[in-house]
């Protein structure tokens, strides 16, 4: 979303923007994409979440105020910092688009993010690799559990690869929900439709339905097109 800085205090590292949708959101230091300069009027792109806005990077400055002498220059990084990119060229600076990128992401900094929009390829990457890591979790129990008297007697159960699936499914549970909401979110659906997932008889079809439909074109409500969305 576009937005405007209100306000930012250099010494505690927090500020306030407007966004393009007339409310006020507040921000912090580690909420920057990456180190820059920040004044009253600097326009910025960020990806609200509730009341406080994150992913935040500068656009260009608003031209000068003379309320508040505010020079028409572009935001300049700090000392020391990278050459600036915006736009979509920011994002794909940031972050890549390769499946298992996605699959990584997916369970660490999106673990449990349920804002924002996730294209088709996101999707699927996670759908490719969860079967893969659950036959790896697998093989190693079952390595584990196969030369055990009680198994091969029939007495026992393969404790481990029963635990290792498990504790499996319950770490990956939250990021694909997560990615579901995000998926819906990106063709413009409410992110309850997720629930027609884990419904007996229609939650393949839905998940199928869902993974198939193409994102749609432009910012949304839910924000802007993700990284590598051709329109």
């Amino acid at each position: 979303m576009r937005g405007e800085i209100l306000h930012y205090d250099s010494e505690h590292g927090f500020g306030f923007i407007t966004g393009a949708d007339g409310k006020r959101y507040v921000f912090g230091r580690e909420d920057l994409r990456r180190d820059m300069a920040l004044s009253k009027g600097v326009e910025v792109e960020f990806q609200p979440n509730g009341d406080r806005a994150g992913n935040i990077f500068s656009v260009r400055t608003r031209a000068a105020d003379p309320a508040n002498n505010v020079a028409a220059t572009a935001a300049r990084p700090l000392p020391g910092a990278a050459s600036a990119h915006f736009g979509r060229d920011a994002e794909n600076e940031t972050e890549s688009t390769a499946v298992w990128s996605y699959f990584w992401r997916d369970l660490t900094s999106n673990y449990l993010n349920f804002t924002g929009r996730a294209r088709r390829k996101e999707f699927w990457s996670f759908c490719l690799f969860w079967p893969i890591g659950l036959a790896v979790l697998a093989a190693i129990g079952l390595s584990y559990d196969l030369p055990t008297d009680d198994f091969e007697g029939g007495s026992g159960l393969p404790i481990l690869t029963l635990s290792l699936l498990g504790l499996y499914a319950v770490f990956t549970i939250l990021p694909w929900i997560s990615l579901l909401v995000r998926r819906l979110h990106d063709v413009g659906l409410t992110g309850w439709l997720a629930i027609l997932c884990f419904l007996p008889y229609v939650g393949e079809l839905a998940i199928l339905v869902f993974g198939l439909i193409p994102s749609q074109s432009g910012q949304n409500k839910y924000g802007p097109v993700p990284a590598g969305v051709r329109i």
